[in-house]
């Protein structure tokens, strides 16, 4: 029976393994993190049942353990989980030893490649993104779950009894980086901003990961307003189909897809109106362009995009309304992770905002965000590791209207207050942060916001 290890107790983890193990292979998981570290992170009954369930299957569950190539019965294949670094001690030493080691998703893919699939990356945007090519698909009728980062873990819908139509797959820096042969059928570059470079060292690392998946798809879209990309992609791709939310004046090139008068063209034909997307920000008509642009590049047709466009709900936790209390609108936005996204959730919503930031740090250029305080916050509340740095650069740019509140469970009810001092109409949770200091994820903490939000106004 061929042998094989997994590493990370994620969603990704566990798909991969009873992936493995239906095929008949003996599979060990492993998490270096302890029982009580997940269970802090998750609920214990939730891991508990886990931990149950996969040994019921069969699968040996290592928590607290920390792989290591040694003694003689070493595995075949190693799968690792999206968070788990490439480039540690332990994988580097595993392919030098001529083990096989993969990610999750390249697992997934050598079991769905006789499916289409759309992978989309980009520094941001992508679940955006993603969710509304999901939906148009979804509204044409074929069966096109989402998944990656959002939705299924990949193995999840190998482990189908159906398989899918189309795969339509959130693709991190860090999948693209554990995958060998993932091949799309259309890849959608949506931005490219530093970040992820505690990881992946240069600017230029960072871009040619991103870069090597579009090199492996057949088709390629890209956002024809993301400076880097313009400057840097061309050349590399002379058959990509380029967005701009400007104009046609503003292709890269003549066949791509751009707003004119309100409408979403390409090559002068009108295929939905812009303000079918109900989302705020003009970053969310470049998302929408990009997916019009892989619908179209699929063969759907225009009735199908626009009814999906029409009923698309947004994104959890990325700009998420959540409720109004007193005029006050509270919105969820635990999606923006890095300092550009935070930026764009500020400026999507009007001045003056209190703003809930703060996490685990990323490296990267805070300027714009900064700037971007500045100018629409009324108060700013620090949670999580990132805070004493975060006020001391408030400090650097003389802005003082912030408090320390470490929590969220301190900082909605104080944001309610500072909203009512200061007549704002939004509370904005835009943390330019990892959550992975206090949370499992940037989902459960979006999910506590939610959860604090709405315990608020019942409570009065």
């Amino acid at each position: 029976m061929p042998n094989a290890h997994i590493i990370g107790l994620g969603r990704s983890g566990i798909a991969a393994a009873r992936l493995l193990k239906r095929e008949g292979w003996d599979v060990t998981l492993s998490d270096s993190a302890s029982a009580e570290t997940l269970a802090s992170r998750n609920t214990s009954e939730t891991l508990q049942k886990q931990q149950q369930q996969l040994v019921a299957d069969g699968i040996t569950v290592k928590l607290g353990y920390s792989f290591a190539p040694e003694g003689e019965d070493l595995p075949q294949l190693i799968v690792v989980s999206p968070g788990v670094p490439w480039d540690i001690p332990v994988l580097l030493r595993v392919r030098e030893l001529g083990i096989e080691t993969i990610g999750e998703i390249e697992l997934a893919w050598r079991r769905l490649q006789t499916c289409p699939w759309v992978g989309v990356t980009g520094t941001n945007g992508k679940t955006t993104t993603t969710a509304l090519i999901a939906a148009i698909f979804q509204a044409a009728g074929f069966n096109a779950p989402a998944c990656g980062n959002i939705g299924y873990a990949a193995c999840e819908l190998a482990l189908s009894e159906t398989p899918p139509d189309w795969v339509i797959g959130e693709i991190s820096s860090y999948q693209i980086e554990s995958s060998r042969l993932l091949a799309p059928h259309i890849g959608v570059w949506t931005t490219f901003t530093p970040d992820h470079l505690s990881r992946h060292k240069t600017l230029e690392n960072y871009f040619n990961i991103k870069a090597k998946l579009l090199n492996q798809s057949q088709l390629q879209v890209f956002n024809g307003d993301d400076p880097y990309l313009r400057e840097n992609a061309p050349e590399s791709f002379p058959n990509a189909y380029w967005t701009s939310v400007k104009g046609k004046a503003d292709l890269v090139g003549d066949r791509g897809f751009y707003i004119e008068d309100g409408w979403v063209v390409n090559r002068g034909d009108r295929i939905v109106q812009a303000s079918s997307l109900k989302m705020v920000g003009e970053h969310n008509l470049q998302n929408l362009l990009m997916a019009v642009a892989t619908a179209r590049l699929a063969g759907i047709d225009k009735d199908a995009i626009a009814n999906a466009i029409t009923n698309f709900p947004g994104v959890p936790h990325r700009l998420e309304h959540i409720c109004t209390w007193q005029g006050i609108d509270f919105i969820n936005d635990s999606k923006a992770t890095n300092y550009d996204a935070a930026e764009v959730g500020l400026n999507a919503v009007t001045a003056p905002a209190i703003l809930i930031a703060g996490g685990e740090a990323k490296a990267g250029d805070d300027t714009g965000w900064m700037n971007k305080i500045r100018e629409k916050a009324a108060a700013v509340l620090l949670i999580g590791d990132a805070a004493t740095a975060f006020a001391k650069r408030l400090d650097d740019i003389g802005y003082s209207s912030y408090e320390i509140v470490e929590t969220m469970e301190h900082a909605v009810p104080r944001s309610a207050e500072l909203a009512k001092q200061h007549q704002a109409k939004v509370v904005l949770l835009s943390p330019a942060c990892a959550s992975f200091d206090q949370y499992q994820n940037f989902e459960q903490r979006g999910d506590r916001f939610r959860q604090l939000c709405i315990e608020f106004i019942a409570r009065g």
